[in-house]
């Protein structure tokens, strides 16, 4: 029988898209860190219309994104409460019952890149409060790699290429707390 562990602590990512994203992006930092702590990285804007258009006709076109990574590392289990609280934000910002960004919170670990989802899918396990989780990259050989299932802007170099960075700062976070 193997023994219990507590889990390794992981570095809260969360994946915001909408139109006008460099203007938006201002106005989230300040309700982000009041809700998870101070903001250690932002990535430069990422297409997101590419991918689909299925947002479009509540937040407009062209949509971008970007990364953002906290400097407080959490608990893999805080991740369901964390997608309810992101939830909440994209609401307290909408406008006439229409959402001006989609919040995706998620996490990095050594070895995975997990997003929170509201929706059930074959490939994603139930957390509890109708929040599931997907590992959506698996760090093999150095780099994140997509799995069938995916979303495609996740497959790309520019958004593998930001994870990896972040994957970085976690990394020197987690020596940082071995040295203490």
């Amino acid at each position: 029988m193997g023994k219990v562990k507590s889990p390794e602590l992981v570095n809260l990512v969360c994946v915001i898209f909408g139109n006008d994203m460099n203007y938006r992006i201002k106005d989230l930092t300040e309700v982000l860190e009041k809700n998870f702590g101070r903001i250690d990285f932002v990535s430069k804007p990422l297409d997101f219309s590419a991918f689909t258009s299925y947002y479009e006709e509540e937040m407009g076109n062209p949509l971008k994104s970007r990364i953002i990574s906290f400097e407080p590392l959490i608990h893999p289990f805080e991740l369901a409460d964390i997608k309810s609280i992101t939830n909440k934000i994209e609401m307290d910002f909408s406008v006439e019952g229409r959402r001006t960004f989609n919040i995706d919170a998620g996490y990095i670990h050594h070895s995975q890149f997990v997003l929170a989802s509201t929706k059930a899918w074959g490939s994603r396990i139930y957390l509890k409060n109708g929040i599931y989780a997907e590992i959506t990259l698996l760090f093999l050989n150095g780099h994140f790699r997509p799995w069938e299932m995916t979303y495609p802007n996740y497959r790309t170099p520019e958004y593998i290429g930001e994870l990896e960075k972040i994957r970085d700062i976690y990394m020197e976070k987690k020596r940082a707390l071995k040295r203490l």
